[in-house]
């Protein structure tokens, strides 16, 4: 063999080169779309989680088991509330009930520095569900983000 057979041609280098580039820029968008999958994901799960301790919470109140307001809804005044725990009413050495371990993070809030209970919308009670707004107690949480979901739903309205 020559010298000239033994290795690979100009062009079929920079045929190899073209495909594999071709591959490359291919995967960039799936992986986008895997990371925003998974943000979605976690938002999801988050929302799930604050939900349920708003309702555990009200159902709290409603059993007699934690102080309720007669004047109120019987939703937490905020989130902290969740996390910090009330009196338990059926305990005389003054035990709390807690309702979340710790208050999750809006995945799609952009400032990493702000305290996980600031990345959440707060809709009270009393506000309207087309136009949610804070208020007196915690009635449901929403994302602040303006982003809109891979389902087509904006992640405000989940």
């Amino acid at each position: 063999m020559t010298a000239r057979q033994r290795g690979f041609t100009l062009v079929e280098m920079a045929v190899v080169i073209a495909i594999v580039a071709i591959l490359a820029t291919s995967l960039v968008p799936l992986g986008a779309m895997t990371r925003q999958r998974a943000e979605e994901d976690e938002l999801r799960h988050a929302l799930r989680q604050i939900r349920d301790a708003l309702d555990r919470y009200r159902r709290a109140g409603e059993e007699g088991v934690i102080e309720r307001k007669i004047d109120g809804s019987g939703y937490p005044p905020n989130l902290r509330v969740l996390v910090e725990g009330v009196p338990d009413g059926r305990s005389a050495d003054g035990r709390r009930l807690y309702f979340l371990r710790r208050i999750p993070r809006d995945p799609t809030f952009p400032d990493r520095g702000v305290a996980p209970e600031a990345t959440w919308g707060l809709r009270s009670y009393a506000s309207p569900p087309d136009a949610p707004a804070p208020g007196s107690d915690v009635f449901d949480v929403h994302s602040l983000s303006s982003g809109i979901g891979l389902n087509g739903v904006p992640y405000r309205d989940w």
